[in-house]
């Protein structure tokens, strides 16, 4: 595979926040790494994250996961529908990642949206979002497919 160099993403802007999006979509991540730090108004999420960046161009070819932190700074707070932390060994695939602007700006809802209709809300301050790689990648075969199965 090729080694490209690890990301390192932060935004202030809900338009960035889309490339964010972008490069987690598909991360899977445990109900147990789900972290939210009132004290210091962090919340993260320890993420197996899919290198799109790095994906194979032919059939047959394994792709890559990494290790990735993506953080939210200036949360207020954590709102979950469909996501429970009774299992920690629970695996939650992200879909997506959104952001509802307040009435009056800068604050608002960051939402992320997991498969099974799972969602968190974040109330925060301002867009405040950090995503980044470690060093950890391995190879997977298992690609991430949007096709709907025949059953």
């Amino acid at each position: 595979m090729t080694d490209p160099k690890p990301l390192r993403l932060f935004t202030e802007e809900a338009e960035d926040l889309k490339i964010i999006a972008a490069a987690v979509q598909d991360s899977v991540v445990k109900a147990g790494n789900l972290k939210y730090e009132q004290k210091h108004r962090r919340f993260s999420l320890e993420i197996n994250r899919y290198r799109w960046e790095t994906a194979p161009t032919r059939k047959g070819q394994p792709g890559e996961r990494v290790r990735s932190i993506l953080g939210f700074d200036g949360v207020m707070a954590v709102k979950t529908r469909g996501i429970t932390k009774a299992d920690p060994e629970l695996i939650l695939s992200l879909l997506n990642i959104e952001f509802a602007p307040d009435a009056e700006p800068p604050g608002g809802k960051v939402t992320l949206l997991f498969a099974g209709d799972g969602e968190l809300e974040l109330t925060v301050e301002a867009v405040d979002a950090t995503l980044l790689d470690s060093d950890y990648v391995w190879p997977t075969r298992n690609l991430p497919s949007h096709e709907r199965r025949k059953r």
